[in-house]
């Protein structure tokens, strides 16, 4: 069916003309752009119920208004909706994408700093490729936000960074401005893999591990740039976690090794953002509500690794119910592109163990509650007035498996359409593959 939702020609001109050449950082002043809005869709606010025949009212980079009967300004943009779906643009919190790039060549490969297993000051940031073909894929996809993070090599890898999925030669102008920075730290067996054969650098053990962390800690806890003269931009941003002022956000499997952590960081009166991956979160859920703690997972991914044996697709379903901020995450430039559909099987498999979710819950899995994870949830996340106009039109129930996702917007900037595609042109590699005979 082709796509009816037609924006004047100006409209067109105008949201284009940003995009060749580099596209001004989201902080840099904006052209003005007239209140846009999309009127009779069924519209998934991620903040309550599902709204019929809603509008979606676009002034600015922000959204004014959510309902019906709006007070529409006088020469607003009017798009028909009728018949789409309209939810919040969908964010990944745990990418890898543009620190390893597709296609996956050595060459590519920026996300493990493995030269140490303590390297707090490398940052993702300074690794990210903004032309990585697959985060084109991923606006496809409806995704507006994601999260980069350096790998899992390192016992701490490095300081994560979340990108607004906008097209840019650089990343600071992808960055999401006022996102908080994170600190990627890693437990169990990759760790112990990359350095249990290197005898001069732990730790080769979880119980290694477990020291070299604390020793970290409290060594951090003492550091002052301000007296320690050179800066040691490690310690510096170590003082920063124990402070609070980064996020720690932890790949750690295990049920046990997750409590671990709990009660190492408490030891210093800190406490993770999230844990990502989490196969056994499920055993734990009181305790991760009562700690406040997040979880990043996977739907059904599991058995590469023996610390991913007992993994269960109810998970996400199992954590919600209990009350916990739980988001889904990809870990991948593929599966990133369908991350309604992953949605849609996390809350099937809690449907069909009879937990109590529903689809207004389901849809905050890939929306508010990464926003929360990342410390963006008074931004984006949901459809609410204030937050910043990240929105997706799909073709049908964003949970069916034949939605596609039509018109992608981002900060009121459209930044994908189909029938548009100049809008997102391909990268030099996508042309360069497309005109091999």
């Amino acid at each position: 069916m082709s796509l009816h939702l037609r924006l004047p020609l100006l409209l067109v001109a105008l949201t284009a003309c940003t995009i060749p050449g580099a596209v001004p950082a989201p902080e840099a002043e904006l052209p003005a752009r007239p209140a846009t809005v999309y009127r009779g869709a069924t519209v998934m606010t991620a903040a309550g119920p599902t709204l019929e025949s809603a509008d979606v009212l676009v002034v600015g980079s922000e959204i004014a208004g959510v309902g019906s009967d709006l007070d529409v300004p006088e020469g607003a943009v009017v798009v028909d909706a009728k018949g789409r779906w309209i939810t919040p643009g969908l964010i990944d919190v745990h990418s890898h994408m543009g620190v390893y790039s597709v296609p996956g060549v050595r060459a590519h490969a920026d996300g493990n700093e493995a030269t140490s297993p303590f390297r707090p000051e490398v940052r993702a940031a300074e690794s990210f490729w903004p032309q990585d073909p697959a985060l084109r894929r991923a606006v496809a996809g409806g995704i507006t936000t994601i999260h980069v993070l350096p790998g899992s090599a390192n016992l701490v890898g490095g300081q994560g960074v979340t990108m607004r999925l906008v097209p840019a030669l650089s990343a600071s102008a992808m960055r999401f401005e006022a996102a908080p920075v994170t600190m990627k730290m890693a437990c169990g067996e990759n760790p112990k893999r990359v350095y249990g054969t290197r005898r001069k650098t732990a730790p080769s053990t979880r119980m290694g591990e477990v020291a070299m962390l604390r020793q970290r800690l409290e060594n951090a806890s003492h550091y002052s740039p301000e007296k320690d003269k050179p800066i040691d931009y490690g310690k510096q941003a170590m003082r920063k976690v124990v402070d609070g002022e980064i996020l720690i956000q932890n790949h750690c499997y295990r049920a046990d090794e997750m409590l671990l952590r709990l009660e190492l960081f408490s030891e210093f009166g800190i406490t993770p953002r999230a844990f990502h991956h989490a196969i056994e979160a499920y055993k734990i859920r009181d305790d991760l509500v009562e700690a406040g703690v997040g979880a990043a997972v996977w739907v059904d991914w599991w058995g590469a690794k023996m610390e991913m044996l007992d993994a269960v697709p109810e998970n996400a379903a199992l954590l919600d119910e209990a009350g916990v901020r739980v988001a889904l995450h990809s870990d991948s430039p593929y599966d990133i592109q369908r991350m309604n559909q992953q949605a849609a099987k996390a809350l099937a498999a809690g449907k069909r163990a009879g937990l109590r979710v529903d689809r207004e819950r389901a849809i905050r899995w890939i929306t508010a509650n990464p926003a929360w994870l990342l410390g963006i949830e008074e931004r984006t996340g949901t459809l609410e007035p204030g937050r910043d106009a990240d929105l997706v039109i799909w073709s049908a129930d964003p949970f069916s498996v034949y939605a596609r996702a039509e018109v992608v917007v981002i900060q009121g900037q459209r930044v994908y359409d189909r029938d548009h595609p100049e809008l997102f042109p391909p990268s030099d590699f996508d042309l360069g593959i497309g005109a091999q005979p």
